[in-house]
């Protein structure tokens, strides 16, 4: 019974802080974005986009899936934490050797001269980026995120500010370029400080196996995922336009503030806390299912919602030159949705250690999208069809990895679809109505969204309250011990 309930304190902290340290990040970083959108052009965020799926991969390549099995190896040492980092920054150095020498290729395929220079440039941030992994990974297996969310909130600032300094003073794309790159380097910098970690002058070539032997597999089904998952940067600037993609990346940067929050901040709290119990299978089970009707509860709505009042919260916040972003950015909410789901039953294999199995499904799951991709190609469709076989690809997929992790733990594709349909269909329920009353309303942009977000959260509380959905008793029961401790700072 202590276990259960130091384990249950474990995580409730884990996930304040992990959600404390994404909302406040993923906050700043939309604000700066907010103030570079209406500073800079959609063609300077399309220059960023082109590039976006080489630095993705480049980092899973350098990660090599190694952060996942030292979080995992309740046993790891010094010994294998030195070995990751220098085979860590070897592959990093590598890899930058090989974007620089390649950035003629990529300049020519987009046929953008500029990107030449942007590239060699941007892609120092990998080998900065080999520094912290190690730091950030032992950070995440003692559930520690609270100097994680301190070094994430600094970072993003300083960043921000230098980035909105240079846009002003007319610096365009490279004020982009430079965002990423002092990001990346100034949570290096804290990270490795706070943590007092240093490498010593050892690498086992045995821990090296034993890491690697359950890395590899996530590493390729991780740069499979990668590829995937940014290949429509690729697509759209080749296909389309640089300022058709200058309005895809803007809308997905600004889905991911809440899909990336919510996906990262379940996500890395529960995979460290669920790999503790990864041996006792009933309590995995109900903790598992808990955890997904939860998510599900919380995430579904604000999803939905944000897509339902796409049209004035995009001209409110980025202005009358993004509005072509709208639809673009209401599809990836919807498809977002499902995220956190997908990588909390991603989780269940990693924690059982089925990283083959996590291998084969991402190359299952690849093959669906790109056959639909094929087809809106060769078919010349538009890039609204491109974005809207997101949506169709993240329904499909998820019912792939129900399937596979449900076997592990058993749980059932069936189980977990009766436990998140109610909410699925209480959300769309609501997004609808709350979309129709925002095209009826006669009323300014800020005015209408108000209107929008009130009846919204009204509706779904009421509906979840009427057929007694036990999630929202949860929730609450959550929030009142701290409405209670706040309301007395407010009065005293």
């Amino acid at each position: 019974m202590k276990q259960e309930s130091s384990l249950k304190k474990k995580t409730i902290s884990g996930l304040l802080w992990s959600f404390g340290d994404m909302m406040g990040n993923q906050g700043v970083q939309f604000i700066i974005q907010i103030i570079l959108a209406r500073l800079l052009t959609p063609t300077e965020f399309g220059l960023i986009g082109m590039i976006l799926v080489f630095v993705a991969l480049s980092n899973s390549l350098v990660d090599s899936g190694f952060t996942q099995a030292l979080i995992r190896d309740q046993k790891a040492n010094q010994t294998d934490y030195s070995t990751v980092f220098y085979f860590n920054l070897a592959v990093s150095l590598f890899i930058y050797g090989v974007l620089f020498l390649s950035a003629p290729l990529i300049s020519n395929f987009f046929d953008q001269a500029q990107l030449i220079s942007i590239i060699r440039v941007l892609s120092l941030g990998v080998i900065i980026n080999a520094f912290s992994i190690i730091p950030r990974a032992m950070f995440t297996k003692e559930v520690n995120f609270k100097v994680q969310a301190k070094v994430n909130m600094t970072a993003s600032i300083l960043s921000g500010a230098i980035a909105v300094v240079m846009a002003v003073m007319g610096f365009g794309v490279w004020s982009l370029v430079v965002r990423m790159l002092a990001l990346n380097l100034i949570q290096a910098l804290l990270l490795v400080f706070s943590r007092k970690w240093l490498p010593t002058l050892v690498f086992s070539i045995a821990s090296f196996k034993r890491l690697f032997g359950f890395g590899w597999k996530l590493l390729v089904s991780g740069l499979i995922d990668t590829a995937y998952n940014n290949i429509y940067y690729l697509i759209i600037g080749k296909q389309y336009s640089v300022k058709s993609l200058g309005y895809y990346t803007n809308a997905a940067k600004f889905s991911d503030v809440a899909t990336q929050t919510l996906t990262a901040t379940i996500q890395r709290v529960t995979y460290p806390v669920l790999s503790g119990i990864q041996d006792q299978e009933e309590r995995l089970k109900q903790s598992f299912k808990k955890v997904i009707k939860l998510s599900g509860f919380l995430i579904f709505p604000v999803m939905i919602g944000i897509a339902a009042v796409a049209e004035p919260l995009i001209y409110l916040i980025f202005g009358e030159k993004w509005m072509t972003m709208v639809p673009y950015f209401q599809l990836l909410c919807i498809a977002g949705m499902l995220y956190p789901i997908h990588a909390l039953n991603l989780n269940i294999l990693q924690v059982k250690g089925r990283s083959d199995l996590f291998l084969y499904l991402e190359i299952i799951k690849t093959i669906i999208p790109t056959t639909m991709i094929f087809i809106v190609i060769w078919m010349d469709w538009s890039i609204i069809v491109l974005v809207a076989t997101i949506v169709l690809d993240s329904h499909i997929s998820l019912f792939i990895n129900i399937y596979f992790s449900g076997r592990e733990i058993s749980y059932s594709v069936k189980e977990q679809v009766r436990d998140l349909l109610p909410i699925y269909a209480i959300s769309f329920g609501m997004g609808a109505v709350v979309y129709g009353i925002g095209r009826l309303l006669p009323f300014s942009e800020l005015l209408t969204l108000l209107l929008q977000i009130g009846i919204g959260l009204v509706l779904y509380v009421g509906i979840c309250r009427l057929l007694k959905i036990k999630e929202f008793d949860t929730v609450y029961d959550l929030l009142v011990p701290v409405i209670k401790k706040i309301k007395p700072a407010k009065t005293g």
